[in-house]
């Protein structure tokens, strides 16, 4: 019985579960959201503003450096600094 029993379970486990588990998926995978190109556009738009807006910060912060040398920008982050939290205090 047991030996009957192991080979029509591993057939069914390859011919039955395995294409009903990938076909699971990729069906999940089909009903996932896309970018749209409004998205896509509005992802690029916004993109350009930030790089604007950015442009627009640092000529400020050189314009109050250039006026007052003490200054320091607070608002632009040091990139090479360390925001990992467990080293801190």
């Amino acid at each position: 019985m047991e030996d009957t029993l192991v080979p029509i379970l591993v057939c069914a486990m390859l011919f039955i579960g395995a294409p009903w588990v990938i076909l699971h998926y990729v069906t999940k995978w089909k009903q996932a959201p896309k970018i749209t190109n409004e998205d896509e556009k509005l992802l690029d738009e916004l993109h350009l503003l930030a790089r604007r807006l950015e442009d627009r910060l640092q000529t400020v912060e050189r314009i109050i450096a250039a006026d007052n040398p003490d200054w320091r920008p607070g608002a632009t982050p040091d990139p090479r600094a360390s925001y990992d939290l467990s080293k801190r205090n």
